[in-house]
């Protein structure tokens, strides 16, 4: 072609089989240019065979019908797993306004719920609940000790839950979420400057006494520290008429466990987080130090573990305590609560859960209605699309529908 423009050959150029000396990128020669095609093969030439359905209403409307139909079945029988979940839950955020006494009030309607088969709210005898100001030592400052007695309609098989639930409490907040020191947690002696550094800030470092805080940052410092006793069952005249015994231990997840490793801090060499001092009657508090020996070991505090696993929501409930070996049956029971944790500053809530689990695991119709609502979305649009067809028909393979067979598409 050059030479057909006259230009002939230009200077430097020629083709390059690999036949002149040529050597590739790792100094090798390069293989002639039909050695270098890819092979010859269905796979490598993008021959291989393919099938594109064609989408009309034939094929559409069944398959949105049978999606349909899959996930209705799917959800509606999560959604019944779920339900067969019994459980109660009573909020005493309000407890401890009350005027102490001990005589009990009746609970507002508005303040518990019930979430049995076949049993409304309405038809179990209201909780009630009093509250009682008691004092501890060692800094003899009152806490609130709120008894609350509940009425269970139906006996729930083991296991048998009790969980704590909290509302408006973004345990998902960013800078929440990242506060906390996994180092220290698995038993590295982190220096001064490395705590200080780290990602405890602000609850790092007491500079009063400039040492470290142990365990450090807004999670460990804001632990769940109310506490709830066994169960009391009570007879007809409100008598203890037994007991009936939760455990604390076995509430946590195996792999969790395994992040936490006993502290190598002397007593002298750490401080207790600012919240846990001053209290007392719970394994989270302590003075402004620690004394010899009694350093808080994370391993030996399921309570501290569970509570140190972040929730994703801002309602969330947390398990306290389980039984494994026994139902709990038909009954009027009682319960106390050393009520030490406030929520009023975010507006939160408190309450406590007794609840049971099944096939589907605790009580939560989330996934359910989610399959459900996809199923009512596909029934939705298939009778659209079946109506459009009826009366609005568009005839599969119908060539007054191309472009150049219709003048309106073509101005």
């Amino acid at each position: 072609m050059l030479n057909a423009l006259g230009l002939g050959k230009i200077p430097g150029l020629k083709k390059s089989n690999g036949e002149d000396g040529e050597l590739d990128a790792n100094g090798e020669p390069k293989k002639p240019y039909a050695m270098q095609k890819p092979p010859n093969t269905a796979l490598r030439q993008q021959r291989l065979k393919a099938w594109q359905p064609v989408l009309t209403h034939v094929t559409v409307l069944p398959l949105l019908f049978l999606m349909g139909s899959i996930f209705a079945v799917i959800g509606g029988v999560m959604y019944w797993g779920s339900q067969q979940v019994n459980e109660l839950r009573i909020d005493y955020t309000k407890c401890r306004e009350l005027q102490p006494s001990d005589q009990f009030t009746q609970i507002p309607s508005s303040e518990y719920s019930y979430r049995f088969n076949n049993i409304k709210s309405k038809d179990v005898p209201a909780p009630e609940w009093r509250v009682q100001s008691i004092e501890r030592p060692p800094t003899s400052q009152p806490s609130f000790l709120c008894t609350v007695r509940f009425s269970v309609p139906a006996t729930l098989e083991e296991s048998v839950f009790l969980y704590y639930h909290l509302t408006n409490y973004y345990q998902n907040h960013r800078r929440y979420l990242k506060n906390i020191e996994f180092e220290q947690l698995m038993g590295h002696n982190l220096s001064l400057k490395a705590i200080r550094d780290g990602t405890c800030k602000p609850v790092a470092i007491d500079e009063t006494v400039n040492k470290p805080i142990y365990p450090c940052g807004l999670i460990a410092n804001s632990v769940f520290n109310d506490t709830f006793s066994d169960l009391t069952q009570l007879s007809a005249d409100g008598s203890a008429n037994g007991t009936y015994v939760m455990s604390e231990r076995n509430i946590v997840w195996k792999n969790e466990k395994k992040k936490y490793v006993t502290p190598p801090y002397p007593a002298s060499d750490v401080v207790p987080p600012p919240f846990w001092r001053g209290g007392a009657g719970t394994e989270f508090s302590f003075n402004a130090t620690y004394e010899d020996g009694k350093v808080f070991d994370p391993t030996q505090s399921e309570h501290f573990q569970v509570w140190m696993r972040t929730a994703a929501f801002p309602s969330f409930r947390k398990l306290f305590q389980r039984n494994d070996t026994a139902p709990l049956v038909t009954g009027r029971y009682s319960i106390e609560i050393t009520d030490n944790y406030p929520v009023s500053m975010f507006t939160g809530t408190k309450s406590f859960i007794i609840s049971t689990s099944s096939w589907m695991g605790g009580r939560n119709p989330v996934m359910g209605a989610s399959n459900i609502s996809v199923a009512a979305l596909c029934f939705f649009a298939g009778f659209l699309l079946t109506a459009k067809q009826i009366f609005f028909p568009r005839h599969v393979g119908d060539m007054s529908y191309l472009s150049w067979n219709n003048p309106r598409k073509q101005k």
